[in-house]
């Protein structure tokens, strides 16, 4: 079975004034510039993008602008989760009638030690509610956020139960053998890793690509291991680029990441407003803000 969602996907971050408003105009230039670098596809409203600081509506929006300013539906990945069934289904059901090309979905968050079948029951219950066959499906597991990881047999029951919607999941937990288990087990399942350094043994071992942070800043780097990989008389080049892409994700991870990515953002695209953040997180200190550009212009040397 083909892979439904594969290739190299930005974990988009989301522009906000002093207001807190989003930054229309920013958001616009940052999308278009990510797929002219070498994005197959953008993943808004997804923890990079503080997704869970923003209200159903301003989501929906966001949405709707991109499609507004050119982005096509098939290159969209929205992250439509939220704690309860409801909203989960109004998000999820906005998107498919959009055409975006797949949802990403975290688990319900909230209450802690749930059961596989509890959540089984929460993602079936979108499914059917949304009730539509054009939805597919990335689960989303970041057990070091949400504190609620997806088990194997969970994910083989979704599978099993709803296997033309749940398609894929992102794994950003860093953990290179869960990603391989999980390819070995669920052939034709698009496993997108979430750590930018992992995505060539994903792929060398099945996986079907990335939808990373780091992406805001090397998606050039990324899009030549994609392209690359396969190529024994490329090694050289995909190891250079590797190369970048590990140390960019350091420097990513090496302060709060969502405040470290905005900083760099602000940086490549020559706007301050990229570091405001919402509540509850802040920007980076000057002090760090000026030792990561300190750092960033080293490594574009």
């Amino acid at each position: 079975m083909a892979q439904a969602i594969k290739g190299v996907f930005s974990a988009i971050t989301t522009p906000v004034g002093a207001d807190g408003s989003v930054r229309l105009d920013l958001f616009e230039d940052h999308c278009r510039a990510l797929l002219d670098e070498g994005c197959h596809g953008i993943a808004l409203w997804g923890t990079t993008g503080e997704a869970n600081s923003f209200s159903i509506s301003e989501r929906q929006a966001l949405l709707e602008a991109m499609l507004g300013f050119g982005v096509r539906g098939d290159q969209i990945l929205p992250g439509t989760s939220c704690c309860n069934v409801p909203e989960a289904i109004a998000l999820t059901r906005h998107a498919v009638k959009l055409g975006v090309l797949g949802c990403v979905m975290l688990p319900p968050f909230y209450y802690k030690g749930v059961s596989d079948e509890g959540l089984f029951r929460f993602y079936a219950s979108v499914i059917e509610g949304v009730s539509d066959s054009r939805l597919k499906i990335i689960l989303y597991h970041i057990p070091q956020v949400s504190q609620i990881p997806l088990s194997h047999d969970l994910i083989e029951r979704l599978i099993t139960a709803f296997p033309n919607t749940v398609v894929g999941i992102k794994d950003s937990a860093g953990d290179l053998e869960n990603m391989l288990a999980m390819v070995k087990r669920f052939p034709g399942f698009s496993v997108l890793v979430g750590a930018d350094p992992l995505m060539l043994p994903v792929l060398q071992a099945g996986g079907a690509g990335c939808i990373t942070a780091t992406s805001n800043l090397r998606s050039d780097a990324l899009r030549v291991v994609w392209d690359n990989w396969r190529d024994p008389g490329k090694a050289d080049e995909v190891a250079a680029a590797q190369d970048q892409i590990n140390a960019w994700r350091g420097l990513v991870s090496s302060y709060v990441q969502m405040a470290t990515v905005k900083t760099l953002v602000a940086k490549k695209r020559g706007h301050d407003d990229w570091m405001n953040m919402r509540p509850p997180w802040v920007p980076l200190s000057e002090e760090d803000r000026n030792q990561v550009w300190a750092e960033m212009a080293r490594l574009s040397v």
